[in-house]
């Protein structure tokens, strides 16, 4: 989970933050800046009074110490200023983006910009020599790109204006201030199809790189304007992953096909209503269609500000987003999760299951990496004969099991949920079982507090003990949850685990850095099986990684156990392990009154990084 905001004034308040979130006991790895901490609104500075570097740097070996993240923002353009070492270094190298043969000239928030062009390899250079730069001066762990659409507050041919300070410093920054005037002269800047800007008819070139401006070896902006972003990715990409050999994470706000493979995406300044909360489910299941699986919008929303009923809610969805970050604008109010009890609660709630969630998620990563599959997803790609999901943007899937049924409407304390056919099991109360041969929509009890998210049948899902920071949570002991459909036999149940050190920069197995298990289950005849086969064992077994609990959901029969084998031996009277067995409820359940019970067993120890097989006896009809 990442806590962002407009408008941190100073180092303090950021301080502060991380105090309150531990205080709170509410989850939280990154903190982040937007351009507070810059000297000016200029990239790769520092504000020497508000973000002095003597106490950034004794902040940042603090967090870094529990294994806390630090991210800033960087915009592409370069503020025009001969005092600036970066502006300076820009034009000595001749890496921006030419109109008739001079540096293009913007605005954006430090005033007049250049905008650097990704497309030249000496642009690239530059950009990961000021990278570096920057680096040395506060070691960040990522980079926030923005406004690189490009974003620019005028439109047109712009002068520096003679006699007048641009911008002046008070009101907002977005207002052009520049001496501009329309290009019209060529097809590339008024060609004969109009767009519909932002539901304005304006030239294609409006607020942005005019479009007969140039990139390298003479390349229109007309024709490269929809991968500037994706160009800076992979400049910004090269650059970090160049500085220690870690992984990079970027979050750019542009993206194009490709642009998964190099960062993660939020969906630009989202609103604080009911709307857009809903809105953001379709948006985050879209873009894992357009193969950029991290990503997620700005909880509680970017503007205006929110009510507390709707962050509560927005937390209950957003602590499922790939990509998990609460950020606001300097114009709203405080909206960490903190700031009201009731969202506290929420969060602990729903953030606590996603840091329990985090080995299941860290899988599908993987997944994502090798096949392009989404983290979350539309529930017709796991039901793609169930006609009735095709139209559901109200819920989704994480992997191909686990789906979430949030509450998106003012005032409600129930959500009308849609079951594709099989058995569902609540991850919260796993006594709670939703089964039908085809498939129904139930009304599900949502107070504030309460999200719905249900594991569904033949499935096995590795999860943690959770904590309040990752590095600790991914240390605790694994427990595994299996699924067969309520009270069938003759059925097994599947998962998968994949394991790294996940600083490297590559997601993959042989490193002698990575484990990866898969986990089979079967029932029928009376007897449950469980069983794990192992590849590359070695990394787990060096973190000293157990699998301490299995639960069962679904199983027939009484749940009385008999002789508890493991790896081949039966268990003795005076093993550490218990074994316990209760009665599922199944909600809605008048076809043939579903029973199902649900066994527990504890104090099994067994490292991850071995094969085991574990099974028993038990009154289980078939």
């Amino acid at each position: 989970f990442h806590q962002c905001r407009w408008g941190y004034h100073n180092l303090s308040v950021v301080e502060d933050v991380v105090e309150n979130y531990k205080k709170a006991k509410i989850p939280l790895d990154v903190i982040w800046n937007d351009d507070d901490h810059m000297d000016g609104h200029k990239d790769f500075t520092l504000n020497p009074t508000n973000y002095p570097r003597p106490k950034l740097l004794a902040f940042l070996e603090k967090i870094h110490k529990i294994g806390m993240k630090y991210i800033v923002i960087i915009d592409p353009g370069i503020g025009v200023n001969s005092s600036y070492g970066v502006y300076q270094r820009g034009i000595a190298n001749d890496v921006f983006i030419k109109y008739e043969g001079e540096p293009y000239l913007a605005q954006v928030w430090p005033g007049a910009v250049n905008f650097p062009d990704f497309l030249n390899p000496k642009t690239v250079s530059w950009w990961g020599d000021e990278i570096r730069r920057f680096h040395e001066l506060v070691p960040v762990d990522g980079l926030w790109i923005d406004m690189n659409e490009a974003s620019n507050f005028c439109s047109g041919l712009c002068k520096i204006p003679k006699g007048k300070q641009c911008p002046t410093g008070t009101g907002p920054g977005w207002v052009c201030c520049l001496d501009c005037k329309n290009i019209t002269k060529t097809r590339w800047d008024d060609p004969p199809y109009k767009i519909n800007a932002s539901g304005l008819q304006v030239p294609i070139g409006f607020k942005t790189i005019a479009t007969s401006a140039y990139h390298y070896n003479g390349v229109l902006e007309y024709d490269a304007h929809s991968i500037y972003g994706f160009s800076q990715s992979i400049a910004t990409h090269k650059a970090l992953l160049g500085l220690e050999g870690k992984r990079p994470f970027i979050l750019s706000r542009s993206t194009f096909v490709g642009s998964g493979h190099y960062a993660a995406h939020w969906t630009g300044d989202n609103k604080g209503t009911w709307e857009d909360l809903k809105y953001s489910i379709s948006t985050m299941l879209n873009f894992g269609i357009f193969g950029v699986p991290m990503v997620g919008s700005d909880i509680c929303g970017f503007y205006p500000a929110p009510t507390e009923e709707l962050c509560n809610r927005w937390i209950e969805v957003g602590a499922f987003y790939p990509f998990s970050r609460d950020h606001a604008n300097y114009y709203s109010p405080r909206q960490e999760l903190y700031q009201w009890e009731s969202v506290a609660e929420s969060a602990r709630n729903a953030l606590g299951m996603r840091y329990k969630l985090l080995p299941f998620l860290y899988t599908l990563n993987y997944e994502a990496h090798l096949s392009g599959a989404p983290i979350a997803r539309p529930l017709f790609f796991s039901f793609p004969n169930y006609v009735e999901c095709y139209n559901v943007s109200t819920q989704f899937l994480l992997g191909s099991s686990l789906m979430v049924s949030p509450v998106l409407e003012q005032g409600k304390s129930q959500v009308k949920a849609l079951f594709p056919p099989g058995s569902w099991y609540n991850v919260f109360d796993m006594t709670q079982a939703i089964s039908s041969k085809d498939g129904k929509f139930v009304t599900l009890d949502a107070p504030l507090h309460v999200v719905n998210v249900h594991l569904y049948q033949n499935t096995i899902l590795p999860m943690q003990q959770g904590g309040l920071i990752s590095k600790e949570a991914r240390m605790t002991p694994f427990s595994l949850v299996v699924t067969f459909p309520a009270g069938a036999s003759g059925v097994q149940a599947k998962g998968k685990l994949y394991l790294d050190e996940d600083e490297l920069p590559e997601m993959k197995l042989g490193n002698g850095y990575s484990t990866y298990v898969d986990f089979f289950a079967t029932t029928g005849n009376g007897t449950v099986k469980i069983w794990s086969e192992v590849q590359e064992g070695k990394f787990a077994l060096s973190k000293g990684w157990i699998i301490d609990s299995v639960t069962v959901l679904g199983l027939g029969g009484s749940g009385k156990a008999s002789t508890l084998e493991i790896n081949g031996s039966p268990t003795n009277a005076n093993s550490k392990i218990e074994f316990n067995a209760s009665e599922q409820k199944h909600l809605n359940s008048v076809e043939d009154e579903q029973k199902s019970v649900m066994v527990g067993i504890k104090g099994l120890g067994f490292p991850v990084g071995k094969n085991f097989v574990m099974s028993w006896k038990m009154g289980i009809s078939g």
